[in-house]
């Protein structure tokens, strides 16, 4: 089984009940499920219990760490139903506790006004390096743990960071940073496994610019990185098997929290997501 066959088993819920899902989370070291893989079943959960309208905006909160030796329960609560839109609420618990809870929000088809910002000028995906040429370039400069750790893991998704910080040598670094994404192979023409798809994804690195403008990266030990929240408004219909290019920037950092929005782009410059997340930056006290 593939790194990506692996995900899209993950994202196939196991329906308990009415309104009631299971998912499973992979084995792969690390120390709680990745964020985004919660974030992208809960979406999962609510679109199986919405018919004729498409996800619009999802709204989460990231409350305890997630256990990766347990399933997740998702219990979708339908809160609305009306002619246009509907919302969904879903917790997803372990241990008999809320690990993270979402609202989702969903639209009929609709014609409107239309604007965007536009993308900013980005090298060709295919002239960047990937991440595991990053990572195997960093292997001969350190015998940093982490580094072993981060080449072990799955890689369903593509990613070639085109603004690139030295994780090893970090320096202050201000403004966009760009990174083109893609799934590691087709995913089919189904629009939620899409949605779900660039759900997932979109939990890669988007925290990296409230360090990053201090001179940090997520090798930095004194650091405690936590992702806290997370949105995504989707603007239009895309696939997330070609090439994207996320464009991430934090405004502020304070109170030992950063702030990150991210524009997601298709290759040919559509404004396709937004994203935005919150999360823990903390200083651990010298001892």
């Amino acid at each position: 089984m593939s790194n990506l066959e692996g995900l899209l088993a993950r994202l196939d819920l196991e329906q308990l009940d009415i309104d009631l899902f299971r998912g499973f989370s992979p084995h792969d070291g690390r120390p709680r499920i990745f964020g985004g893989l919660v974030a992208a079943q809960s979406l999962i959960a609510a679109c199986r219990t919405v018919e004729g309208r498409a996800a619009h905006s999802l709204h989460g909160y990231f409350l305890r760490e997630g256990d990766t030796s347990v399933p997740v329960i998702y219990h979708v609560d339908r809160i609305r139903d009306g002619r246009s839109f509907a919302t969904r609420r879903v917790v997803a618990k372990q241990h008999g506790r809320a690990i993270f809870n979402m609202a989702v929000s969903f639209q009929a088809p609709e014609e409107g006004l239309e604007h965007q910002a536009p993308m900013p000028d980005a090298p060709p995906p295919e002239t960047v390096p990937t991440n595991e040429e990053r990572l195997r370039a960093y292997k001969e400069r350190s015998n940093h743990p982490a580094i072993d750790f981060l080449l072990l893991l799955d890689r369903p998704i593509q990613r070639r960071e085109v603004d690139h910080v030295d994780l090893l040598e970090p320096e202050p670094r201000s403004g966009i940073q760009r990174t083109w994404f893609r799934a590691d192979g087709a995913l089919g023409d189904d629009p939620v496994t899409h949605q779900a798809v660039l759900a997932y994804a979109s939990d890669y690195g988007l925290l990296e610019g409230s360090f990053n403008e201090h001179g940090h990266s997520f090798l930095t030990e004194k650091l405690i990185i936590a992702s806290l929240d997370h949105a995504i408004w989707f603007h239009q219909p895309f696939r997330a098997d070609q090439w994207m290019l996320y464009v991430t920037q934090s405004p502020r950092t304070s109170g030992g929290r950063g702030l990150n929005f991210g524009h997601v782009y298709s290759h040919d410059g559509a404004l396709i997501a937004s994203v935005a997340q919150e999360g823990l930056m903390r200083t651990r006290k010298q001892r």
